[in-house]
């Protein structure tokens, strides 16, 4: 089969990009086609996609629609359509919020959606930025979002498949596009077991995420400011300056690091805190589960499906400091072995479990 593999753009690394990388390990001479690529954006995660076959819309040679593809959301039928896609068998789109899954495939060819999320600024979810607050901004997106809810949903029907990346999902395609979907969970990062240290001291806490909005990193500074205890934060976005403003003593800022670096410090970490808004899924619940370190995590979303409250991590039930400074204070007075539990509960979402369902899915699903 000639298989055509679809994505947003690439502009940072995280969960999504992982799964691109996981469709590029089973198909590595399947062209990658996606509005833009930022190179410098993606600092050293850049070199993961050095040599791939990626074929970009008019929008890589146009700085402003580049610079501004979210205010600019409603030109995504332009870009899509840019496509030509005619001569493949399979085509493959990990669509999130800029809806690539609106390329044009011919029949008898199939388009299977691998749907992170339908987009969450259309339909009330919480963005990573807060730019609605400004009455113009918040204007101006009510008329564009009425027409791209629209879009959204007749390229949803043109679909021939969806794979949801977790069960809440599953319920938003259902709710939203009133379709079905199976549920493929999303690929970790491989561990490095020489790494994982059960019995190491361990003194610290961990945040890694995108710094923006809807992560809340700015309740987990608050909490290490109350309680004074170490704080490690991975990531950049940007909320960085408002984070590093509201920071004391005890949090240290590490911005981008190496799939190695990262591996060490979830390895050592008394538990990673994950503060998400309504997260689709949450790739790092599972890292750090994968390293034998527990989660304290918000209950909300697709962190419900994977953390194990009392045996994997504990919960925290509403979006504030107070709720968040309990769980910690819960989980402290807690005498579990995290270790052995959280890496059992994580190989339920490896690499090799992802890549087994979707050939199964899409061999089903082709003949």
């Amino acid at each position: 089969m000639k298989i055509a593999l679809v994505h947003d753009y690439l502009r940072e690394y995280g969960g999504a990009e992982r799964v691109v990388e996981a469709l590029h390990d089973l198909w590595p001479a399947a062209p990658l086609y996606t509005s833009f690529v930022d190179w410098k954006s993606l600092g050293a995660h850049a070199e993961r996609f050095r040599g791939w076959d990626i074929r970009t819309s008019w929008v890589q040679k146009n700085p402003l629609v580049k610079a501004l593809h979210s205010p600019l959301r409603f030109l995504a039928p332009q870009v899509w359509e840019s496509f030509d896609l005619s001569g493949y068998d399979v085509v493959i789109s990990s669509s999130g919020w800029f809806i690539c899954r609106g390329v044009k495939v011919r029949k008898p060819a199939v388009h299977i959606c691998y749907i992170h999320h339908p987009p969450r600024n259309l339909y009330g979810y919480p963005t990573g930025r807060t730019f609605q607050k400004y009455a113009l901004v918040r204007a101006y997106a009510t008329l564009i979002n009425f027409f791209m809810r629209q879009y959204d949903y007749k390229t949803a029907q043109h679909v021939d498949y969806f794979i949801a990346n977790s069960n809440e999902t599953k319920r938003r395609v259902e709710k939203f596009y009133r379709r079905e979907s199976v549920v493929i969970y999303p690929p970790i990062a491989s561990v490095r077991e020489q790494q994982i240290r059960p019995h190491a001291r361990k003194e610290y806490y961990l945040s890694v995420g995108r710094l923006v909005w809807a992560k809340q990193t700015d309740l987990v500074v608050k909490a290490a400011n109350m309680r004074k205890f170490p704080l490690k934060i991975v990531g950049t976005g940007p909320e960085e300056q408002h984070l590093r403003a509201l920071a004391g003593p005890t949090v240290e800022f590490l911005g981008s690091v190496s799939d190695q670096e990262l591996s060490r410090l979830y390895a050592n970490a008394k538990a990673t805190i994950f503060s998400a808004l309504d997260e689709d899924f949450g790739m790092v619940p599972i890292e750090s589960m994968a390293h034998g370190t527990p989660v304290i995590a918000l209950y909300q979303g697709g962190v419900k499906e994977t953390v194990v409250d009392g045996q994997t991590g504990v919960f925290f039930t509403d979006s504030d400091v107070p709720s968040l400074v309990s769980a910690i204070a819960r989980f402290e007075r807690m005498r579990v072995d995290w270790f052995e539990a959280s890496k059992a509960r994580a190989r339920s979402f490896s690499a090799e479990h992802f890549k087994k369902a979707l050939l199964e899915f899409i061999e089903k699903h082709t003949r």
